[in-house]
C-alpha cells in the first residue's frame, strides 16, 4: 500500500507545483513532458515487468523497480534545469511501471479468493486516493516548503518499503532455463511509446492531420503488427496470444481501458469547471473530486463479501450501473449547479468503481496459476494506462473542438479579447463583463461534452463487464504446448497453484461467477 501510494501520487502531484517549478528551472513550453513522459514510460513497461515476475519471481521485479524509482526521485529533487527534471520523470515512470502491477500480482499469489477482495480494495482505494490528494499536497510542498520535497519525500518512504518487502516477504521460485522474449519486448515497448505519444502530443505538440502525427502514429502501428508476428514465434513471449483469446481476459481487459479513459477524464476536468464556471475555489474543487475517493474504499471493502454470494460478473455489473448513474449525473449539472451536487454525484461514481474495480482484477488472477499471474495482472494495468492515453487524447480534441467552434464565431459586440483556447479562457475568466460571461458558458460546453463522453464511456465498460463470462473455469490452455503450465509450480505462501486452492472452487467445480 506504500508502494502503491508512492507511484499514484507522483502522477499527479506536480500537477500544482508546475508554476513554482517554472519560475526557478525555466521551460515553461516544455512542462508538459513532466506528466507525458511519466506515464509514457510507466505504461510502456508494465507488460515487460509482467512477464519477468513470472520468470525470476515478483519480489526482485518489485524490489527494482521501488528502488529506480527512489533514486529517480532524488535525481528529479536535485534537477538543475528544467530538461534534467524531464529524464527524472522518465526514471520515474520506469520504476513505477513495476510497482503496481506487481504488487497487484503479490496479492494474488498470497491471498486466497475470499481474502485477495478486501485486499485488493485496500490497494484500489489507496491508487484513487492518492491520485486525488496528489495535487493538494503538491500545492501543499509549493506553498510552504520547496516544490522539490514534491520529489525528496518519496525517499524516507520508498526505503521503508524496500526494507519491509527485503525482510518480510518471501517466495520460492523454480529455477529453470528461459528464454526471454527480447525482440518481442522492444517491439512492444516501442510501438506502444508511439502510440501514447502521438495520442498525448495529437492536437497540443501537432495538429492530428500533420505530417508528424501521422509519421508517429504510423510508425507505431507498424511496430505493433511486427510485435504481433513476432509473439506467434517466440518461445516464451512478453505477452502472449492466448490474452487476447479468452473471452474473461479480454472482456476484463476493456474493462481496465474504459476504466483508465474515465477516471482521467474527470480528475482532468471537473476542477477546472468547478472553478471556472461554478465560481468555486481549488480547494473546493479538490474536494468536490475527492468525493470519489470517498465512495471508493466504502464499496471496494464491501465487494469481497458481495462477489462471493452474488459472483464476480454480477458484483462488476452492479458497480459499473451506479458509475453510469453517477456520470450521467455529472453530464445533467448545469452552470448553477450546487458544489454538494458535485460531490454527490461524484460520491456515487467511485461507489460505482469501487464494487467493480477489485471484483475486475481478482477475475482475472483467478483463472490462471501462478506463472502467468504476472502476465495477465501487467496486461490489465497496461489496458488502464493505454486507456488514461486515449481518454487524455479523446476528451482534450472534444473540449478544444467545443471551444474553437465558440470562439470563432463569437455574438457580435462582445468586447475585450476573445479567448481561443483552454488556458486563454480560463485566463478570460477574471476579465469581467462580458467577454467573462462568455468564457464561462464556453468553458461549461466544452465541459458538458467531456462529461457526456465519460458517461457513455462508463456505459461502454458496462456492455464490457455484462459480456464477461457467467462462470469463470480456470483455464487449461489446451492450445498451449504445454497444457499443464497454467497452473505454476510455486507460489510465495507455499502452496501449489493450479489445483483448486488457491482459487477456493465451489462445490461444483467452478470459480464464483
Amino acid at each position: 500500500m506504500l508502494s502503491t501510494a508512492l507511484i499514484a501520487l507522483d502522477s499527479t502531484i506536480i500537477a500544482t507545483a508546475v508554476p513554482a517549478v517554472v519560475d526557478d528551472l525555466g521551460g515553461f513550453s516544455q512542462f508538459p513532458w513532466l506528466f507525458s513522459v511519466y506515464l509514457l514510460t510507466q505504461a510502456v513497461t508494465v507488460p515487460v515487468y509482467g512477464k519477468l515476475s513470472d520468470v525470476y519471481g515478483r519480489k526482485p521485479v518489485l524490489l527494482f523497480g521501488i528502488a529506480v524509482f527512489v533514486v529517480a526521485s532524488l535525481f528529479c529533487g536535485l534537477a538543475w534545469s528544467m530538461p534534467a527534471l524531464i529524464v527524472g520523470r522518465a526514471l520515474q515512470g520506469i520504476g513505477a511501471g513495476a510497482v503496481q502491477p506487481i504488487g497487484m500480482t503479490v496479492i494474488g499469489d498470497i491471498y486466497t479468493v475470499e481474502e485477495r477482495a478486501r485486499v485488493q480494495g485496500y490497494l484500489a482505494s489507496v491508487w484513487a486516493a492518492s491520485s486525488v490528494l496528489g495535487p493538494t499536497l503538491g500545492g501543499v510542498f509549493s506553498d510552504y516548503l520547496s516544490w522539490r520535497w514534491i520529489f525528496l519525500v518519496n525517499l524516507p518512504l520508498g526505503a521503508v518499503a524496500l526494507v519491509v518487502l527485503y525482510r518480510r516477504f518471501t517466495e520460492r521460485v523454480e529455477r529453470r532455463q528461459h528464454r526471454l522474449d527480447v525482440a518481442g519486448a522492444v517491439l512492444l515497448s516501442a510501438g506502444c511509446a508511439l502510440l501514447i505519444l502521438g495520442l498525448l502530443e495529437g492536437g497540443n505538440a501537432w495538429a492530428w492531420a500533420s505530417g508528424a502525427s501521422i509519421a508517429v502514429l504510423g510508425t507505431a502501428v507498424v511496430l505493433l503488427v511486427a510485435f504481433g508476428f513476432v509473439e506467434r514465434r517466440a518461445a516464451e513471449p512478453v505477452l502472449p496470444t492466448w490474452v487476447f483469446r479468452r473471452r474473461i481476459l479480454v472482456t476484463g481487459n476493456l474493462a481496465a481501458l474504459g476504466l483508465g479513459a474515465l477516471l482521467i477524464g474527470l480528475s482532468s476536468y471537473l476542477p477546472t469547471w468547478a472553478q471556472g464556471v461554478l465560481g468555486a475555489s481549488a480547494l473546493e474543487a479538490g474536494f468536490a473530486l475527492a468525493a470519489l475517493t470517498l465512495g471508493w474504499p466504502i464499496a471496494a471493502s464491501l465487494a469481497g463479501r458481495v462477489y462471493l454470494r452474488i459472483g464476480f460478473r454480477n458484483t462488476a455489473l452492479i458497480g459499473v450501473v451506479l458509475a453510469v448513474a453517477g456520470t450521467a449525473a455529472t453530464a445533467l449539472l448545469g452552470q448553477d449547479a450546487r458544489l454538494w451536487q458535485v460531490g454527490a454525484a461524484m460520491f456515487v461514481t467511485g461507489l460505482g468503481l469501487g464494487l467493480s474495480s477489485s471484483p475486475l482484477i481478482v477475475a482475472v488472477q483467478s483463472v490462471v496459476g501462478w506463472d502467468r499471474r504476472g502476465v495477465v495482472t501487467g496486461t490489465n494495468m497496461f489496458a488502464r494506462s493505454i486507456g488514461s492515453a486515449i481518454g487524455a487524447a479523446v476528451f482534450g480534441a472534444i473540449a478544444n473542438t467545443t471551444l474553437a467552434t465558440r470562439f470563432a464565431s463569437p455574438p457580435p459586440g462582445l468586447g475585450g479579447e476573445v479567448p481561443t483556447d483552454v488556458d486563454s479562457t480560463t485566463a478570460a475568466l477574471s476579465q469581467g463583463g462580458a467577454v467573462a460571461e462568455y468564457a464561462r458558458e464556453s468553458l461549461h460546453a466544452a465541459s458538458h461534452g467531456v462529461f457526456l463522453a465519460t458517461a457513455v464511456t462508463a456505459v461502454v465498460i458496462a456492455v464490457a463487464v455484462a459480456a464477461m463470462p457467467r462462470r469463470a473455469e480456470r483455464l487449461r490452455f489446451d492450445d498451449d504446448p504445454d497444457p499443464d503450465a497454467a497452473g505454476g509450480p510455486h507460489r510465495a505462501d507455499g502452496h501449489e497453484p493450479g489445483r483448486g486452492d488457491d482459487a477456493r472452487p465451489t462445490s461444483t467445480g467452478h470459480l464464483p461467477d
